[in-house]
């Protein structure tokens, strides 16, 4: 078996080995070659494994993002994606030396941040990824669907004015998908740049129609907020099922107000038995702002975005902290073959990470360094749960401490 990278030249042969992989058969592209999810790939990052007599077995491809991290800091990050092998070829050790081929090769450009959306956790945990971010869905009946007037002192929202179709100090426009693209992508964008985990949309997968609505082209239609100014500066896209439910691809807004008044705005449309809410990060207030607690029935909670570090000590500097300390991590890669002791220490919102011989405080494999990288996980957590060693008693509680964040890290991006 060979493994080599592909050329533009490949694209048809890689795409159609990856719908075999899953035996489906690619839909038309739009004229352009826009409107498919893998629109926007880029085939100078894919890897395509081959037999002895050259016939096409296995993909790989990643994509060139930018990862928010804690404290507002942007990385760059290699999205996995395009990961198959054929049926008559599975368990026989190529999607492992696709994976280790791929690790090597992001290394080799410099990159120290990998994430994908794992379709299996067994199969990814093992190439050292680790879930980080957490998503759920929120449902909510349409005749329990009032919000609960606010009882904190000074609090300024819509439910205070009885309006429907804004905030005090904005207004919401429907629209349709087709007429707003560009405000998609410039709220979009200064969102991701203030949220930890959300990843970044470069102007290809808009411009092809890449991935999942409101992305694709695909009929929405998107209520916009916009605030005082009249900047828009948030938005709902959604869309109105056989079943009449109406469902929100995706909520985007710059601030809880800017999302209360377009919640309030999709729980207020008429004809539809309930309102669905896709990707609400877990413990986001709309649920305790409903005037009925149980009305907001929440599933589909499942993890996100998975982590992994290709260069621990880059990735623990590269981050923002908000606690200062140290603390000894003891790092084992089994998949890379690789093993470090490192000394974290967090001053002033920086940390230096330093090759050590000093004992330990936490033990941990690699995965679970991804899964507390972005502070979606506590360290603790894993404690309790048998994977990472503390080493003393104060060495969970510390280490909780390092790597909070100020703000939940939240993934709504498709890829």
């Amino acid at each position: 078996m060979e493994i080599r990278s592909t050329t533009e030249q490949d694209r048809e042969v890689f795409v159609d080995t990856l719908h075999a992989a899953f035996g489906r058969f690619p839909e038309t592209p739009a004229e352009g070659g826009g409107g498919v999810w893998w629109a926007a790939l880029e085939t100078d990052r894919g890897l395509l494994a081959t037999t002895a007599d050259g016939r096409p077995v296995g993909t790989a491809g990643a994509y060139s993002f930018e990862l928010t991290l804690p404290g507002e800091i942007l990385a760059p990050a290699a999205g996995v994606s395009f990961v198959g092998v054929l049926p008559s070829h599975r368990r026989r050790g190529v999607l492992s030396a696709m994976m280790r081929h791929q690790l090597t090769e992001l290394r080799a450009r410099g990159e120290f941040l990998s994430v994908l959306l794992a379709s299996e956790a067994l199969i990814y945990q093992r190439f050292g990824y680790g879930p980080a971010t957490y998503t759920q869905q929120l449902t909510v009946p349409r005749r329990q669907a009032a919000l609960a007037l606010p009882r904190a002192r000074g609090t300024a929202d819509t439910a205070a004015t009885g309006s429907d179709t804004g905030s005090e100090t904005g207004t919401i426009e429907v629209l349709r998908r087709a007429e707003c693209g560009e405000i998609l992508e410039e709220v979009y964008d200064r969102y991701r740049r203030a949220q930890p985990g959300a990843l970044s949309r470069p102007h290809l997968w808009w411009a092809s129609g890449a991935g999942h609505p409101p992305v694709a082209p695909a009929p929405r239609y998107v209520a916009v907020h916009r605030d005082a100014d009249g900047v828009p500066d948030g938005y709902a896209s959604y869309s109105i099922g056989e079943s009449d439910a109406l469902t929100v691809d995706e909520t985007i807004a710059a601030d809880d107000a800017v999302f209360t008044a377009l919640a309030r705005f999709v729980l207020g449309h008429d004809l539809v038995p309930q309102v669905v809410f896709k990707h609400v990060p877990p413990g986001h207030p709309l649920r305790w702002q409903l005037a009925d607690f149980r009305a907001g029935q929440v599933s589909g909670d499942t993890d996100w975005l998975w982590v992994r570090l290709l260069d621990v000590p880059r990735a623990l500097t590269a981050r923002g902290w908000f606690t200062d300390g140290e603390l000894v991590l003891d790092v084992d890669d089994p998949f890379l073959g690789e093993h470090g002791r490192h000394l974290l220490t967090v001053r002033d919102g920086k940390a230096d990470c330093v090759p050590t011989g000093r004992e330990p405080d936490l033990s941990l494999d690699v995965s679970d360094l991804g899964s507390i990288y972005l502070g979606g996980t506590t360290p603790s957590t894993l404690v309790r749960a048998g994977h990472i060693t503390a080493h003393h008693p104060a060495a969970a509680p510390l280490a909780d401490a390092l790597f909070r964040t100020d703000r939940a890290p939240h993934c709504l991006h498709w890829f």
